[in-house]
């Protein structure tokens, strides 16, 4: 992989690693001093977010294989998804705020994000939700005759649930163009999906329904777009589904105010040599590059982040008289 490359990468996980590290603290409390645990100003966001801290290498490695009319789906923890496949990170930052100016006008959060112009689909609040409406979004590009693929991040937990096992099925009968990608962080909320997952794991259940896999370190961001070049390759020469099974870890709680008190403080150490951006900093700099160059990605990422916060805090709060726009009357009730 030649250097640029690599920077590519590393200036895309910079970025989703500095708004997460952002909206972190805005949940918490405070923007001023976004660095720092907490300002002690009242928290910005309203309610938890789902982080994909440490995760980044995924939605790097994939969504750098991808074209603009390519769709994508996502999952709760979709900010590094999102971002990757293109979405503003200011209407982004309103959208946390609950602000008008973001991207569902401040009523969906974090959580449901969609960004149709760039082929963002959107997140899901639902564990393994984002599956069936990947599949069916192959499923139009097939019959439309399109050139076009879908990738479909889910979590390892989702492995355990009804629409599994359903959309990989769909998938495989009807050879849709899609590319399930599993961001295997090891664990399902609170809970380590290893004890909790029969057999031998989630590659295992996509083989066994003929669907061609790659288990790779989901921590290095040259093996995920590597893996990824070579399978949205197959997917778009219309070899049908392939599945990327990435094994990362989650830095963070499940949720933004969540101390993760529940895991082992040894194996979260230990997973935190394995940092995706100091993998790919560490690279960078065996293979000639300067440190300069790459503080300067960094410092760019955060300066792109401080303006989204700026602006965010800034911006105006929906109006209440939109409360009832964007959703259908299904005649259950009269609204007044």
């Amino acid at each position: 992989m030649s250097n640029q490359r690599l920077l590519d990468l590393y200036r895309l996980m910079a970025r989703i690693r500095a708004f997460e590290n952002a909206a972190e603290i805005a949940s918490q409390g405070g923007v001023a001093a976004w660095g720092l645990a907490t300002s002690g100003k009242p928290a910005l966001v309203r309610g938890p977010l789902h982080l994909s801290t440490g995760q980044e290498a995924v939605a790097a490695g994939v969504c750098l294989n991808l074209v603009r009319e390519d769709m994508l789906t996502s999952t709760h923890r979709g900010h590094g998804h999102t971002l990757a496949k293109g979405a503003d990170s200011t209407r982004m930052m309103c959208e946390l705020f609950g602000r008008a100016t973001g991207y569902n006008k401040g009523k969906g959060g974090s959580m449901h994000i969609a960004d149709f112009s760039v082929g963002m689909l959107g997140a899901n609040g639902v564990v393994a939700a984002g599956m069936p409406i990947a599949t069916g979004a192959a499923h139009a590009l097939k019959i439309r005759k399109l050139p076009h693929v879908v990738a479909c991040f889910f979590g390892d937990g989702a492995a355990n649930r009804g629409p599994f096992l359903e959309s990989l099925n769909w998938a495989k009968v009807y050879g849709l163009p899609v590319l399930f990608v599993c961001e295997d962080n090891r664990i399902s909320a609170t809970t380590p999906t290893g004890p909790m997952t029969a057999g031998e794991g989630v590659s295992a259940r996509a083989a066994a329904l003929g669907i061609d896999s790659l288990k790779i370190d989901g921590n290095d961001a040259e093996a995920v777009d590597a893996a990824a070049q070579r399978l949205v390759g197959e997917v778009r020469a219309a070899g049908g589904p392939r599945f990327l099974h990435a094994v990362t870890y989650r830095f963070k709680g499940h949720v933004s105010v969540d101390p993760g008190s529940y895991r082992d403080p040894r194996e979260v150490e230990a997973a935190l040599a394995f940092d995706p951006l100091t993998l790919a900093r560490r690279k960078l700099l065996e293979r000639g590059e300067t440190a300069a160059v790459i503080d300067a990605i960094d410092a760019a990422a955060r300066a792109e982040i401080d303006h989204a916060l700026a602006v965010a805090e800034a911006a105006p709060w929906p109006d209440a008289a939109t409360a009832f726009e964007d959703i259908t009357n299904t005649g259950a009730g009269v609204w007044k």
